[in-house]
């Protein structure tokens, strides 16, 4: 359990850092998805066996959410996938763009979302075991990691301006294309509580000091300020080595 605890945290920590560094839409939500696998695989490391499931089954439902997004987005803009040609996307596609949110801040696990139901459980419980401070910070830096490629996505897409070719608005009329996205918006939102009463239905007693049971909160929000603070600027030269070498994965398929 020591071994899969230490590669499933090492797992997290290298999607999320590579993530961060990576501009094709669909790589950074599938690092994302390798993101969480670890997440389960470091809940089954501790022993938390139904937890695992009840974040695989909350996770499938905003991961589905957010590919398909990624998809409308995808053929809306022309079939760019490079999210700096994005920018400015949520005049031409403002239903997408609250469904995309939704499914990245539950990614995030901001509260009462499908995501901080299972998420901050596995963490609550996670620091209840004592597997001393390396084990816990590290779990911290890889919740931060998910808020940080998540608000870039995000900023990227949405919020900026403008860098790309023709839009096309049209998609959003197309129900065949949102009608699935609507209905995976409307499951992602009350499948956390619903399956935490279907899976849990004692209740648990977690007990933490203070400063514990806020740090999920805490690095969530605190991290969340530091990239909308570092948006402004963009990756300089410097970066480009550490840029390079995660974006081959830190040379793992070689």
């Amino acid at each position: 359990s020591a071994l899969l605890l230490f590669i499933s945290i090492m797992t997290m920590f290298m999607s999320g850092v590579v993530a961060i560094f990576e501009y094709d839409l669909k790589k950074i939500i599938a690092l994302s998805t390798l993101s969480q696998l670890g997440m389960m695989m470091f809940s089954i490391s501790l022993g938390l066996y139904e937890l695992a499931f009840f974040h695989l089954l909350t996770h499938a439902l905003f991961k589905a959410l957010l590919f398909l997004c990624a998809g409308v987005l995808i053929h809306g803009a022309g079939n760019i996938q490079d999210i700096r040609s994005f920018g400015g996307l949520s005049l031409n596609f403002p239903l997408v763009t609250v469904c995309m949110n939704l499914a990245n801040l539950s990614l995030c696990g901001v509260p009462f979302l499908a995501g901080f139901y299972s998420k901050d459980l596995i963490v609550e419980l996670a620091c209840q075991y004592s597997w001393g401070i390396f084990v816990l910070l590290m779990m911290f830096i890889c919740l931060s990691l998910t808020v940080l490629y998540s608000v870039r996505l995000t900023y990227l897409s949405f919020v900026g301006l403008y860098g790309g070719g023709a839009s096309i608005s049209v998609c959003e009329s197309d129900y065949s294309l949102v009608g699935p996205v609507v209905i995976l918006f409307f499951t992602s939102l009350v499948s956390g509580p619903i399956l935490s009463w279907l899976n849990f239905p004692a209740p648990v007693l977690i007990f933490l000091p203070a400063f514990l049971k806020w740090g999920a909160l805490f690095f969530v929000g605190v991290s969340l300020l530091v990239m909308l603070s570092l948006q402004g600027l963009t990756y300089s030269y410097k970066w480009g080595a550490v840029s390079k070498f995660s974006g081959l994965m830190w040379f793992l398929p070689w």
